[in-house]
């Protein structure tokens, strides 16, 4: 590629990036060449566009990475260990994993699997959105024979496993019994913790997480490590009509015989192993991927407990190894064959054993978290096999997230206890250098030597005290960019490199927060908590009050309460005395949440009853934040 014109484009790999990409094809001597192999096994049939719609613009749409399908060889501006996981991340289709079962992999960042039962489809995990899963259970009707679905199996509470879920039945079908949902224990309180209470802020770093607003092309997204990209479109959510408690409960689902291995707190806060005994199949949900996953996520989560992930492989190995012909996971490819699943499951419990282990062995001889991540080193012994090198999770950052799980923020050093805010430190700094001509000058240095890291670090304070400094935010750019380059983990790529095109042309501003299609599945209790972490005092003023709240779909009475600069709920309690009553369902509360319908509106409707003083409940509808401004990363947020 040619060097842009355009000085926001993106620019040519540097010299050093050149020649850390040529020293790391030399590395690459992965002994698993059977993942071209597995990655096409089994293909049957494939999209017959490529393209999925939603009101005739493209949810996704495979023609956007052609470019890697089309060349077998790295781009100077791509990792060449990342290169080969987005090219076998572009196969896509429909794929026959065992008899009875298939798979549609490459139409989302995650995998849907379809299993014919006695009456029709059990299905794992209908991806992100509604248009993705719609089109893979057409895809799988249209070559192996409609037929309704009966269930529906959550692995996990990660959006991309549940958000389709609309695409494939509906709330009414599964409320009828037409439809069985079932998922791990605390799915429901762990999906409203990610994509409520904190869903706008986990949505704006996901969009670094993801690349979401990358071109793709060589200089831009070419791959998420964990599958291809995420997909645009609307994700919703139907909560479980059953939920796996212990580890060993046996089901029946439509005639087919299941054995739930709950792990807990491993890839997700509420997760589900699962063996197929009549088709010795076993699904390792997201707990064994083909690559190195996540302790921590870029955007945002609890830290994962990598001492009990290692032993919730090691136990699955216990319980359904013996016996287990074919693997799965609900991203990527199976495995085929007793010794190809044993193999793969012994070196990713290993993996995540080995982290926690050596990071905690240098933490309790008194190193931080970043400090043994510039030390520790991976053995030879994973350098080998693929499914465990770092195109997601990387050793660094896992083993940052593992000491913050036992030891927390803090450090040790009171030098760190309370350090001052970005934007103020950053003054400060580039004070102390000498101004920022001063510090841009050295850092330019430093760029031409390709110390990109320093430079990004350095250069920072200097955006962060003046952010319309165009000269600072072209050279940490431009730092960003050839750390984004270097990276094996496309995650870090995609976060190098959107905020460089960020700084660029600007920091990101959008809606991000959660549509009533999460709020109306959600219990009372999380309704109330996701409205107070959205509640403002200061705008609702002085005073006090009491809601009391009938639910109609639930038939189910509470009180909501303010008072003391807070809210707080009373649950199962009907009063008479509260200044204000409210008759509504969820739906009618979640598109007041969400600012879709106004309550005049509602009211107008028939779909809200109010009695008593209606002023207390708008100035309490007022008081919450919108969360329709996204927020700057890379730069300091505006006030206000």
């Amino acid at each position: 590629m040619t060097e842009p014109t355009n000085p926001n484009a993106p620019k040519a790999a540097s010299e050093q990036t050149r020649k850390l990409h040529a020293h790391e094809s030399t590395l690459l001597c992965f002994d698993d060449v059977g993942d071209l192999e597995r990655a096409q096994r089994g293909l049957i049939a494939t999209h017959p566009t490529g393209r999925i719609d939603l009101a005739g613009n493209p949810v996704w749409d495979t023609a956007r990475h052609d470019f890697v399908r089309e060349r077998e060889d790295a781009p100077q501006e791509v990792h060449p260990g990342l290169w080969r996981q987005a090219r076998l991340n572009a196969i896509h289709g429909l794929f026959e994993v065992t008899e009875g079962v298939w798979q549609a992999r490459g139409y989302d960042l995650s995998n849907i699997t379809f299993i014919a039962g006695e009456r029709g489809w059990v299905i794992i995990d209908p991806l992100t959105t509604q248009s993705t899963a719609a089109a893979c259970l057409q895809l799988a009707n249209d070559k192996l024979g409609e037929r309704p679905v009966t269930a529906v199996i959550y692995t996990h509470s990660h959006i991309d496993h549940y958000g389709g879920a609309y695409g494939v039945t509906t709330p009414e079908a599964a409320a009828a019994g037409d439809v069985r949902i079932i998922a791990p224990v605390g799915f429901l309180h762990e999906v409203v913790s990610e994509n409520v209470i904190a869903g706008p802020a986990m949505a704006r770093r996901a969009t670094y997480q993801f690349g979401i607003l990358l071109p793709p092309d060589p200089r831009g997204h070419v791959d998420c490590g964990l599958g291809k990209a995420v997909p645009f479109g609307g994700s919703g959510l139907i909560a479980p009509t059953e939920e796996v408690t212990t580890t060993g409960t046996e089901l029946t689902v439509d005639g087919v015989r299941i054995i739930f291995q709950n792990t807990p707190g491993a890839e997700a806060p509420a997760e589900m192993n699962f063996f197929f005994p009549d088709k010795q199949l076993l699904c390792m949900a997201e707990n064994c991927t083909h690559n190195l996953h996540n302790l921590y996520p870029l955007r945002g989560a609890q830290v994962r407990d990598s001492l009990a992930w290692s032993k919730y492989i090691g136990e699955a190995q216990l319980l359904f190894g013996a016996d287990s012909e074919t693997m799965f996971s609900t991203h990527h490819w199976p495995r085929f064959g007793k010794q190809d699943v044993a193999g793969f499951l012994e070196l990713q419990r290993d993996a995540y054993r080995w982290l926690h282990d050596q990071t905690m062995r240098l933490a309790n001889r008194g190193m931080t978290g970043a400090e043994i991540a510039e030390v520790l080193e991976r053995p030879d012994v994973f350098a080998s096999q693929s499914h465990v090198q770092g195109y997601y999770g990387t050793v660094s950052h896992n083993i940052k997230s593992i000491y913050q799980r036992y030891l927390g923020w803090y450090d040790g050093n009171p030098a760190t206890l309370n350090p001052l805010p970005r934007t103020a430190a950053g003054a400060r700094y580039v004070e102390f250098m000498g101004g920022a001509d001063a510090v841009l000058k050295r850092a330019r240095e430093s760029f031409e030597a390709g110390d990109y890291r320093w430079v990004a670090e350095i250069v920072n304070h200097v955006v962060f005290a003046d952010p319309q400094n165009t000269e600072a935010r072209a050279l940490q750019a431009d730092a960003l960019e050839q750390l984004g380059y270097q990276a094996e983990s496309g995650t870090w790529r995609n976060a190098y490199l959107t905020g460089a095109q960020e700084l660029r042309n600007g920091s990101l501003l959008m809606a991000l927060g959660a549509g009533h299609r999460h709020l109306d599945q959600m219990t009372a209790e999380q309704i109330f908590d996701a409205l107070g972490v959205r509640f403002d005092p200061v705008t609702f003023g002085d005073g006090r009050g009491r809601i009391a709240m009938h639910f109609t779909d639930l038939d189910e009475h509470h009180v909501l309460g303010i008072g003391n600069a807070a809210v707080y709920q009373l649950p199962h309690v009907q009063i008479d005395d509260a200044e204000t009553s409210v008759r509504l369902d969820r739906a009618a509360l979640g598109r007041l949440m969400s600012f879709s319908s106004t309550l005049d509106a509602e009211v107008d409707a028939g779909h809200v009853t109010v009695g008593g003083d209606r002023a207390l409940l708008s100035r309490l509808i007022d008081a919450l934040d919108r969360q329709d401004q996204g927020f700057a990363l890379i730069e300091p947020t505006p006030a206000g």
